[in-house]
């Protein structure tokens, strides 16, 4: 557990993600001797101007070559560094894929990928930088823990955890802004692989990975509005996700999956993959990303756009439920 206070999360969300990813290296290094991490010519888009600077000896960039970057850091764990890479999202699924499944996946080898600006955080650099298919290619690689941190609490956690356990190869799936809402408004209790339940509610249950879900807990707000009760859990593990999530779905008739991810091969198809394995049959709704590519644009724009507010999610869910089919 981490002694914290609500200012300090206050301000963690307004320096964002990325930022406070360079930030947390920063007090890794401190206790963790053989911690190497390693940029695609991104020091200071992932906050590690001070890291690079007060760690030079840790800190090592390869410049635009993001298949390079990933050889090098499986090197590095195969002498025994505790190694993070970063870039931005879609030039680590995709132009490392081949890499990252032979050195992380096959051979097995602990580097940690924390993937920067996945989803719609990029805005107006557009479709080429946003990360809208990648947990739908890296979970499908042996070997390879996917972890999708809600806020930058759980991002704390999350690398945390990593920095101090041989769980292997890992992909940890940035997503907002700053400023984007906080899930966690305490410290809490991590635990790798299992399920975390934000809201208890009755009615509806709302599934959700990411920033995204401090969009559903203003959604869940809305709901409580109008008398509608709904229990919201966050998955930060997609791989492996813990069979508790069975337990919770079968107490619900309707469940909605949101994700800032597209549709295919991302939460709502591991759930849906759960499910197909179970004797489980409910109503289930998707608030995710449609398989194609859309406009570029502020965050703020892109999420209403697609439906991923608050509001939005709220909407939606009235309807879902109002359904009677």
């Amino acid at each position: 557990m981490i002694d914290i206070e609500k200012k300090t999360l206050i301000r963690w969300s307004k320096m964002g993600p990325r930022a406070m990813f360079g930030q947390f290296m920063l007090e890794l290094a401190e206790t963790n001797i053989d911690l190497i991490v390693m940029s695609a010519d991104l020091g200071r888009s992932s906050g590690l101007d001070r890291f690079k600077k007060q760690y030079p000896e840790k800190y090592i960039s390869v410049g635009i070559s993001e298949q390079n970057l990933i050889g090098m850091a499986a090197g590095l764990a195969k002498e025994g560094h505790k190694v993070f890479v970063t870039s931005f999202a879609p030039f680590l699924s995709m132009r490392a894929s081949e890499q990252i499944r032979m050195n992380l996946g096959y051979m097995a080898l602990d580097v940690n990928i924390v993937a920067l600006g996945s989803g719609l955080s990029m805005g107006f650099l557009g479709n080429s930088h946003y990360g809208l298919e990648d947990l739908a290619i890296m979970r499908t690689i042996p070997n390879l823990n996917v972890s999708t941190p809600t806020d930058c609490l759980e991002l704390k956690k999350t690398l945390m955890d990593y920095a101090f356990s041989d769980r292997g190869g890992s992909y940890i799936r940035l997503t907002g802004v700053p400023g984007s809402p906080i899930t966690y408004e305490s410290d809490y209790e991590y635990n790798f692989g299992k399920i975390s339940v934000i809201n208890k509610g009755e009615d509806i249950l709302l599934i959700g990975c990411g920033s995204i879900v401090g969009e559903c807990k203003i959604a869940i707000e809305i709901l409580s509005k109008i008398k509608i009760s709904a229990k919201l859990i966050n998955i930060n593990t997609i791989k492996p996700l813990h069979d508790d999530i069975l337990n919770e779905i079968s107490k619900f008739k309707k469940v909605i999956i949101v994700e800032e991810h597209i549709i295919i091969g991302g939460l709502f198809s591991t759930i849906c993959e759960k499910i197909g394995l179970s004797d489980l049959n409910p109503k289930l709704l998707s608030i995710s990303l449609p398989c194609k590519f859309g406009p570029t644009g502020k965050y703020d724009y892109l999420l209403k756009h697609y439906g991923l507010t608050g509001e939005h999610i709220a909407k939606k869910a009235m309807e879902f439920i109002r359904k009677k089919n």
